[in-house]
């Protein structure tokens, strides 16, 4: 089939041409977009899962269903080791003042907001120029140099703009595993004076499944302010439905044994499922696609995972950090005791601290309770042994 014209996009983050299995969460979604701007209460979301389970496009269709709305400003950002949580806001939180206060109305609040912003890039040794700073600072708000009291300050102030505006507020951060427990703190304690003084702000945020922990963890009062709903493998239905759509869409049939190959070998995961319909049309000269199509392609979609997927993030690793990964792998099973990997490896599980907190940090693994850890990359178990050196 045409190569130039394949629906299919395995690349982090790109919209699949069918976005299958998310229907209840889309529902929910739209509850959540619709209920903003009026100031009424909305729990902010927490999305988790592993790898390539599609979290990055769930965020990126929610920018576009805010757009679509309306009347809900969404503010994009991707978090970093190695940046911090303020300087990460800073830009995005600049843009969406300004963008509010080229609407019309007398934008008070809009200005006031500025200032704000204007006194927490001082506290963060953040400057860049442009349109806003010649206002005066709003003096006593966002600059006492405690990120707790003056990122409250600031999302406060945004979200006072916005309400003036008759407009609401989603702040969409993806990777926010990577923001520190301190900043997390900060985010939350944010979200809950803006939920006790009914302002249209709210967070839908993107991680690995560390993240309902970090929350916890990061003030007590968190589990009342997010819902946290897990993104997983599709269905087999919705599995099906993801690789057969565009193949009929450009009327070729795929037949049910060569869906239930991708769906089998996939594991149902988005990004892999993806990967097979890329291959698959490039392969097939046209239809109906078999199981046949379906086997012949299965060492090309191995080739590609293994060299885009999975070796890169190998690559990352010390030595020692892959030799805990290989122990897991040789182990088996999604959730492994650390007491069978010190046994592999003949090391206590003491000394295998530090590595299992480096691969914690690395978004390598994580541990779903005391004693057990897990690969948050689906089917890297598969790879490793696949590729044992």
């Amino acid at each position: 089939m045409d190569n130039i014209i394949n629906p299919f996009s395995p690349n982090a983050g790109s919209r699949p041409p069918e976005l299958a299995g998310r229907e209840d969460i889309f529902r929910d979604v739209r509850v959540f977009l619709g209920r903003l701007p009026t100031g009424r209460s909305v729990q902010s979301l927490l999305f988790t899962g592993l790898r390539g389970v599609g979290k990055t496009v769930l965020l990126n269709e929610i920018v576009h269903m805010a757009e679509r709305q309306g009347n809900v400003l969404p503010i994009y950002l991707e978090a970093s080791e190695a940046r911090s949580l303020g300087a990460m806001l800073a830009s995005p939180l600049r843009l969406a003042l300004l963008k509010l206060d080229r609407m019309k109305g007398t934008g008070a609040k809009v200005r006031s907001g500025l200032s704000v912003l204007r006194n927490f890039l001082g506290t963060i040794k953040v400057s860049f120029g442009g349109v806003g700073f010649e206002l005066e600072p709003a003096t006593g708000r966002a600059d006492s140099g405690d990120l707790q009291f003056d990122l409250t300050e600031l999302l406060v102030a945004v979200a006072e703009a916005a309400a003036e505006r008759q407009m609401g507020v989603v702040l969409l951060i993806d990777e926010i595993q990577y923001v520190t427990e301190p900043e997390f703190g900060a985010l939350v304690m944010a979200l809950h004076r803006i939920q006790q003084l009914g302002l249209p702000l709210a967070m839908a945020g993107a991680g690995l499944p560390t993240l309902p922990g970090l929350a916890g963890e990061a003030k007590s009062y968190a589990e009342r302010l997010f819902t946290y709903p897990v993104i997983g493998a599709l269905s087999k239905e919705a599995s099906v439905l993801a690789i057969r759509r565009p193949f009929l869409d450009a009327g070729v049939e795929v037949e049910d044994s060569a869906a239930d190959t991708v769906y089998r070998r996939s594991g149902g995961y988005p990004y892999f499922i993806q990967e097979w319909g890329y291959q698959l049309w490039n392969f097939v000269e046209g239809g109906p696609v078999t199981a046949t199509d379906a086997e012949m392609v299965d060492e090309i979609v191995s080739r590609q995972l293994d060299g885009n997927f999975f070796r890169v993030r190998m690559e990352r690793l010390t030595p020692s950090e892959k030799s805990f990964l290989r122990a897991m792998s040789q182990i088996g099973g999604e959730r492994i005791r650390m007491a069978d990997i010190s046994r592999n490896l003949g090391i206590s599980v003491n000394a295998l601290g530090p590595r299992r907190s480096s691969l914690v940090k690395r978004g390598m693994i994580y541990s779903p309770s005391h004693g057990l850890v897990a690969f948050t990359v689906p089917l890297f178990d598969e790879f490793l042994r696949r590729n044992p050196v």
